[in-house]
C-alpha cells in the first residue's frame, strides 16, 4: 500500500539574509528538522530568493549531485572545471561535484532579483570526475516532459543516480496519472510551483509538496492551472 508524506509550505524553514532568502524543505544550514532530513535520495530543496547583483561566491562541495532550476530572472554559474553559463526560466542545470569542485551561483542581473529552486540528490556512487551541464527546456500545456534521468539521451541530462526529474503543466479540471519508473526502489516527491492540485486525496496548494513511495502509479487531479515538478528518487539512501 502507497504510503505519503506531505510537506505544506507553511512548515518549511526559512532564511532572511536580506538579500537572500530561502524556504528549505529539508534541514539545511541553521534550520534542522529530525523528521525533515531527506526523503530517500533527496537531500536539498531550497527555495531560493536573490537580490540583484548579489549571490552565493566560490565555495566548495564534493559527492553531490547538485541541480539548479530558475523560475524568475537568470542564474549565472561558474566552476573550478571551467564550466560556466547563465540559465533562466525554461532552462535548467546540474553539477555532479563527485572529487570536489568550487563554484559560485550568482544572479546573472544587477537590477532584478532571481528566484530559483536548488536541489541536491545524494549519488550512487562516490569521488566521481566532476560534471556540469545545462539545457533549454519547454513544456507544453496538459504535459509531463522528462528533464533528468539515469541514461543519456537526447534532451534530457543525467545524473549520477537512479533519478528523474519531470516538470508538469496541467490545466484545471484535469486528470493525469503518473507512473513510478523504478517502483522497487524509488518513491516521488511531487513539489507544487503553483496552482491547485489532489494527489491521491491530497490536497495540495502553491509550494506545498508530498513523498509517496511503495506505489506503482500516483493520480494527480488540477483544481486550477497548475505546475509542479516531479522528483523520482530511491528511497534506501541515509
Amino acid at each position: 500500500m502507497a504510503k505519503y508524506t506531505v510537506h505544506k509550505a507553511a512548515s518549511r524553514g526559512y532564511a532572511d539574509h536580506d538579500w537572500l532568502k530561502s524556504y528549505h524543505t529539508f534541514s539545511f544550514a541553521g534550520y534542522f528538522n529530525p523528521e525533515r532530513v531527506h526523503f530517500g535520495a533527496l537531500r536539498v530543496l531550497n527555495d531560493d530568493y536573490v537580490a540583484a547583483g548579489r549571490g552565493f561566491g566560490a565555495h566548495p562541495h564534493q559527492n553531490m549531485e547538485i541541480v539548479s532550476i530558475p523560475l524568475e530572472g537568470k542564474l549565472a554559474h561558474k566552476d573550478s572545471t571551467g564550466s560556466e553559463g547563465i540559465i533562466q526560466k525554461g532552462e535548467i542545470q546540474f553539477m555532479s561535484a563527485g572529487t570536489g569542485v568550487t563554484h559560485s551561483e550568482m544572479n546573472g542581473s544587477a537590477t532584478e532579483a532571481v528566484k530559483f529552486l536548488q536541489i541536491w540528490i545524494i549519488p550512487n556512487k562516490m569521488n566521481i570526475t566532476p560534471r556540469y551541464g545545462q539545457m533549454e527546456y519547454a513544456v507544453n500545456d496538459n504535459e509531463i516532459k522528462t528533464l533528468i534521468q539515469p541514461e543519456t539521451a537526447e534532451g534530457t541530462l543525467r545524473l549520477q543516480q537512479n533519478a528523474w526529474f519531470k516538470m508538469a503543466k496541467f490545466d484545471a479540471g484535469k486528470e493525469t496519472t503518473i507512473t513510478v519508473e523504478d517502483p522497487k526502489n524509488n518513491g516521488i516527491y511531487i513539489f507544487l510551483l503553483n496552482g491547485s492540485i489532489e494527489v491521491d486525496g491530497n490536497q495540495l496548494e502553491t509550494r506545498d509538496a508530498i513523498g509517496i513511495w511503495e506505489a506503482e502509479n500516483v493520480t494527480i487531479k488540477t483544481n486550477n492551472k497548475s505546475e509542479f515538478l516531479v522528483i523520482e528518487v530511491p528511497m534506501n539512501q541515509n
